[in-house]
């Protein structure tokens, strides 16, 4: 126990004289997650609070295509500038030097290629349930569609969310016109008022409720799902100071004085692996606490904690210990700094990508889902979202913590016959 205290000391001393590699374990990490939470919740207002920057080109000769207008402008969602018979050049320009996300053209026929679909549609129902005489001819429009015009950099989801709440209130105009077109083909002069408000109000919300819905404080956010997802990887980038420690041990001949020493090598990794795991504990709570107690003062949304302290001690030490593990893996088996630094810094972001870090797994393609099991961060990920989204218990944890401890009895496997090859122990 006395050698052990020793050799903590030892490496704990050494730890703290390096204060590049202590500014690297905590701040780096403290920045990456602050500002990966910031540029996430700001992606999530854009699409939720902040009214998007669009310009409307309405080329229309009718009076549909004001009614289009007016009605994106009460939705609330968009900042729209609406312009007339601007070229397409011009509306390129309008992206270019206006910084408009989106331009949307209405075309010139707009109103009556509108009108003509509607009526050829009020005219089929009528025909259909017998109040008007069937017409075999019908006179068919080329229909002239919208188009929009956006910014190359506006990533595809949100061109999409966009254009599918365009689609929505286009919808609802051609309701309201074919509403109208009936109507007038039943002889009446226009819809009653009443009748036309009560058939376009929509009376079905959506609510939308998590599955956790029981807990009420778990609720998903940018800092539920990005503190913990963050904290992972920047533990397991301790591959890159501890895997670098050990090959420079290794190449200055500090293992092979160990030998002329009453000293055990197993001592030494064992004490490396305590020191280093005491650190990984508190990067993270150092993280965790400012999503706690920070995030809240700057506009952040506040990271709820587990309730059970317990799960969360476990669920930390498991992942510590597989990233403490597989450092060691990785400082033993290469010969240089470069080597392990440069291949461990590359799989680290490898099993990051793999294990959902960066994109979730279940936008992958299935394959990919079934080989980002391989990924001891998809574990690790999954834990931390068990206790942080969906209040879990220990049979749902159960898994993950075995998959992580079989993974670090693995690394530490390979490791104990490396050094016992060297004949170091």
């Amino acid at each position: 126990m006395r050698k052990l205290i020793a050799t903590l000391k030892k490496e704990g001393l050494v730890l703290l004289n390096d204060k590049v590699g202590l500014l690297i374990m905590f701040l780096m990490p403290i920045f990456l997650v602050f500002i990966i939470t910031i540029v996430q919740d700001s992606t999530f207002k854009l699409v939720s609070e902040n009214k998007i920057d669009i310009a409307i080109n309405n080329l229309d000769e009718g009076n549909l295509g004001d009614s289009l207008v007016k009605s994106l402008t009460a939705a609330g969602a968009f900042e729209i500038t609406t312009y007339k018979a601007l070229s397409n050049k011009a509306c390129e320009a309008l992206i270019s030097k206006e910084k408009k996300l989106l331009v949307i053209v209405l075309p010139q026929h707009f109103s009556r290629d509108l009108t003509q679909k509607t009526s050829e549609i009020s005219q089929k129902m009528l025909q259909e349930f017998g109040v008007v005489e069937k017409n075999k001819s019908s006179k068919h429009l080329a229909i002239n569609n919208l188009e929009i015009i956006y910014d190359p950099v506006l990533q595809e989801n949100y061109r999409l969310s966009m254009s599918n709440l365009i689609s929505s209130y286009l919808g609802a105009l051609e309701n309201q016109t074919m509403i109208t077109q009936l109507y007038q083909e039943m002889g009446y002069d226009q819809v009653p008022v009443d009748l036309m408000k009560l058939m376009m109000k929509n009376n079905t919300k959506i609510v939308q409720t998590p599955a956790n819905a029981s807990d009420k404080k778990m609720i998903p956010n940018a800092s539920q799902h990005n503190v913990p997802a963050w904290s992972i990887f920047a533990m397991f980038f301790m591959v890159v100071s501890l895997g670098g420690n050990i090959v420079k041990e290794k190449s200055n001949g500090s293992f092979i004085r160990l030998k002329t020493i009453p000293t055990s090598f197993s001592l030494l990794l064992m004490s490396k692996m305590i020191i280093y795991l005491i650190v990984s504990l508190l990067q993270m709570v150092v993280i965790f606490s400012i999503g706690y107690a920070i995030f809240p003062h700057i506009g952040l949304p506040q990271l709820s904690m587990p309730d059970s302290l317990l799960q969360l001690v476990l669920v930390a030490f498991v992942c510590a210990l597989a990233a403490i593990s597989y450092a060691l893996l990785i400082g033993i088996y290469f010969s240089t700094q470069d080597q392990a630094n440069g291949f461990g810094a590359v799989s680290i972001i490898i099993f990051a990508a793999l294990g959902g870090i960066w994109v979730p797994t279940f936008v992958m393609p299935e394959f990919l889902q079934k080989v980002s099991m391989v990924s001891p961060l998809h574990w690790c990920l999954e834990l931390f979202y068990t206790l942080f989204l969906r209040s879990g218990s220990w049979m749902e944890l159960a898994e993950g913590i075995s998959v992580l401890a079989s993974f670090s009895a693995i690394c530490l496997v390979f490791v104990y016959i490396k050094i016992k090859k060297q004949k170091l122990i």
